[in-house]
């Protein structure tokens, strides 16, 4: 491992073949204590003292193999830097480590794609098999990698979208897309894209909820060498890459007032600089915006500017939700069952009379997304039974939605946080949120505890002792 500099960034041999792994924390003993552990055991490390530094890292080229991440850090914290690592570099797994593990911080950073999340002081067993777990799975991520089709079912309500697309392909006009998450705004993003005129230039994506202030700013425009503390040389900004092509601002609605006055600017004169720059540039982009929120009644109640409202929504896309375009069902899930059977390599299955009913009844609160993400399950078992029995007890997974009773727990924690001792707090909020996550899978698996330790990457005596904590039965115990 290279000299762990004042800073905390230290980068290793890039020629080394061993397993990569970045620590990102501000602890300098957390990182010292990871190198003595990792590295005698096949392990290069690189380190970095907070989110920026790791990013920096990351966006240097050092991608690393496994990244180990804290949650609290100063300035970036670990689920601001989670939420750049996933948008920028999906394929990269993330571990997360925290002293104290909060339900809520547990169960956001999972939804953000972390690949497990870890309580200090840790176990080394269990980081050990983690770490390997992950390995794992990057390999397998970067082995699926490869394009898979997302051309939507062009019928019923979205029949409307492609005429009004198909009306405004020559044009360069800005467009905004509306609908709830899930319902595939990204999708039709792309294809405003592909029939345009700009077609054969870059599509780039920035979502806009991803990022802090500062570090979007720099996303969208670019920063110069020092325009600030980690700006180590020249970036270039998205509009700049997206030259001659279309950017894609996802989830504009959460934009702050001060960057919404300068992507105004940009609209209107069709310039910019960079962060800390003089040089003025030309911005030679379609803009396209994309969100869930009713950007109408953010304008009335002073969240969103109301200039830039009317110059964004030029061409309004709105998308309805799956509820409102069940004739599509079967088209979709034909769709959804052929990607999922070729992604996975397993056989396309036929859905049963029963499990087609409950879909036509399940009022999908995560939309399109939804649907395929309980195809895949029934395809990667290669049962539908878990899937079945959970959309019967009206448990289908919807996008970011848990049972009632979690989150009363979560609500019941939150309020007496400042009454009982926070070590306390922790424990109970990791038991319940590990408690959920547990019986989801074992649920999945039919009580299979080993392909259940699998799936949740802990060792089989691990989960032995965790079901124990949690107080968990088999149905009929």
């Amino acid at each position: 491992m290279g000299r762990d500099t004042a800073g905390g960034f230290t980068i290793r041999d890039q020629t080394s073949s061993a397993p990569r792994v970045l620590v990102i924390d501000d602890s300098d003993g957390i990182r010292r204590h990871l190198a003595q552990l990792l590295e005698p055991r096949g392990w290069a490390i690189d380190t970095a003292g907070d989110g920026r530094r790791g990013i920096a890292l990351v966006e240097a080229g050092a991608a690393p193999d496994v990244i180990l991440l804290d949650v609290m850090m100063p300035e970036l914290d670990g689920v601001a830097t989670l939420r750049v690592l996933r948008e920028r570099h999906p394929e990269i797994p993330v571990i997360m480590l925290s002293v104290v593990g909060r339900a809520s911080t547990i169960v956001e950073t999972m939804q953000l794609g972390a690949h497990d999340y870890v309580n200090k002081p840790f176990d080394e067993e269990e980081l050990l098999f983690s770490l390997e777990n992950a390995l794992r799975a990057g390999a397998r991520r970067g082995a699926d990698s490869g394009p898979v089709s997302e051309e939507p079912v062009w019928q019923g309500a979205l029949a409307e979208v492609r005429v009004l697309l198909e009306r405004v392909a020559d044009t360069d006009v800005t467009a905004l897309i509306l609908g709830e998450s899930g319902v595939g705004k990204e999708i039709v993003a792309r294809e405003v894209h592909a029939a345009s005129v700009r077609h054969a230039g870059p599509f780039v994506k920035v979502n806009c909820a991803a990022l802090p202030g500062e570090l979007l700013e720099s996303e969208l425009f670019g920063h110069e060498k020092g325009a600030f503390t980690g700006a180590l040389q020249r970036k270039q900004g998205k509009f700049e890459l997206a030259q001659g092509g279309t950017i894609f601002l996802d989830e504009i609605g959460e934009m702050s007032a001060e960057l919404q006055a300068k992507l105004l600017h940009v609209l209107q004169d069709g310039s910019y600089t960079r962060l800390g720059g003089n040089l003025e540039l030309r911005a030679d982009a379609r803009v396209v915006a994309a969100t869930h929120r009713d950007l109408a009644a953010l304008v009335v109640d002073g969240g969103f500017r109301q200039d830039l409202y009317f110059r964004l929504n030029v061409v309004t896309f709105r998308i309805p939700p799956l509820r409102e375009r069940r004739a599509e069902l079967p088209q979709l899930i034909d769709l959804f069952l052929d990607r999922s059977a070729r992604r996975y390599r397993r056989p396309r299955p036929e859905l049963s009379d029963r499990l087609l009913n409950l879909f036509e009844c399940h009022p999908f609160p995560g939309n399109v997304r939804e649907l395929e993400n309980l195809i895949k399950r029934v395809v990667v078992f290669e049962s539908e039974e878990q899937v079945i029995a959970a959309l019967a007890r009206g448990r289908g997974r919807g996008a970011g939605q848990g049972p009632a009773a979690f989150s009363k727990v979560l609500d019941e924690m939150e309020a007496t946080a400042g009454q009982v001792p926070l070590r306390d707090v922790g424990r109970r909020a990791a038991i319940e949120a590990q408690r959920e996550t547990i019986s989801q899978v074992l649920e999945q698996t039919g009580w299979n505890r080993k392909e259940a330790a699998e799936l949740l990457g802990v060792s089989y005596k691990t989960l032995l002792h965790k079901i124990m904590d949690c107080g968990l039965t088999p149905p009929g115990a």
